[in-house]
């Protein structure tokens, strides 16, 4: 069995449905700019992470490319691609899994953007490139755990490759560039440390989690724990049919994701609520709407609707809110909830 069969069966993640729903609309649109998990220990963090090997749907890329570039996107095609169309090859087109690319949190930044070789350089004139983490990722997912704890000059770069879509590779005076289009996860526990507001604001949507304060979903945790540790070929295989159900109907979100419709008023309410939480910029619109339009394609609408919102508000401005010293959030959902009638 392969090791990614072996994870924990996301579906069988107890309760954290805000938690699983956010990392679910990135998947759906890579676009909306990641996700940011906050929580104390032991509250499924990297698990739900993790487990989402048994979901994530398949994609095309460029047969014996180190970057798996995707072959319908001809212009964003690295240098070794475009030198063997040069070349009169046919690339060939491969089909394989997104998977989770994991970030050592001791990694350092020639590891995560790659290296080149200059003595190389001056000896043939080429350019050879040692491929880092980055590189790696490339139309993956990236999950950083403990996100808090990296140095920020790190963080910085991951969020610039994320947000550009492409890696910048510079020594000597000699460049490289690759793609670089990742579905960046942070988890952290805030007790740690808290990242920078510029930083939190990078991330598309966030979620804060806790443990289960009701006796029968703890008991239910610790019962399906011990139930995968005693055997998990068979936990797996109890869960397989609803990890295909999950994992099909992400593959029609995506299918269909440009296809949901959002109408003028839905965009004046994403505008109202940035408004009313004095969120700067238009970022948090733009994700707000992009967040919504993956969740009514995932529960198969046409349009996006208020009830959208609903979902996906909490999660794009909870990180964003300004908030007073000693609280864990500025985000008054009551408030929120309120302006989403109104409008």
């Amino acid at each position: 069995m392969k090791a990614k069969e072996q994870m924990f069966p996301f579906v069988a993640i107890v309760e954290q449905e805000e938690m699983k729903r956010a990392l679910i609309l990135n998947i759906i649109d890579p676009g909306i700019g990641g996700a940011l998990i906050r929580g104390e220990k032991g509250t499924a963090k990297s698990t739900a992470v993790r487990s989402l090997a048994s979901i994530l749907p398949e994609i095309d890329y460029v047969e014996g490319c180190r970057f798996r570039c995707d072959p319908s996107r001809p212009e964003q095609l690295c240098s070794d691609c475009k030198e063997r169309i040069e070349a009169g090859e046919d690339l060939k087109v491969g089909v394989t899994s997104i998977r989770v690319v994991e970030l050592p949190l001791s990694a350092t930044e020639d590891r995560i953007a790659g290296t080149l070789d200059l003595e190389h350089v001056l000896q043939t004139g080429k350019k050879k490139f040692e491929p880092g983490v980055l590189a790696q990722a490339n139309r993956n997912m990236l999950y950083v755990d403990e996100v808090n704890l990296l140095e920020d000059h790190i963080v910085d770069l991951l969020l610039d490759s994320a947000a550009m879509g492409t890696n910048y590779v510079e020594r000597e005076g000699v460049s490289f560039s690759h793609p670089s289009k990742f579905i960046l996860v942070g988890s952290m526990n805030p007790e740690e440390g808290e990242l920078r507001p510029q930083l939190l604001d990078r991330f598309g949507l966030c979620v804060d989690v806790v443990g289960d304060v009701y006796v029968t979903s703890r008991t239910e945790v610790v019962m399906r724990r011990l139930e995968y540790d005693a055997n998990p070929e068979a936990f797996i295989e109890k869960y397989r049919e609803q990890t295909e159900e999950l994992r099909n109907k992400i593959v029609s979100a995506r299918e269909r994701l440009l296809d949901v419709k959002v109408s003028e008023n839905m965009v004046k309410v994403a505008a109202n609520v940035a408004i009313n939480f004095n969120m700067e910029g238009h970022r948090a619109d733009i994700t707000m709407i992009r967040a919504a339009r993956a969740n009514a394609a995932f529960e198969g609408k046409d349009e996006v609707d208020r009830d959208d919102f609903r979902v996906v508000a909490p999660m794009v401005l909870t990180h964003r809110v300004k908030k007073k010293p000693f609280e864990k959030t500025g985000l008054d959902r009551g408030a929120l909830r309120a302006c989403l009638k109104e409008f």
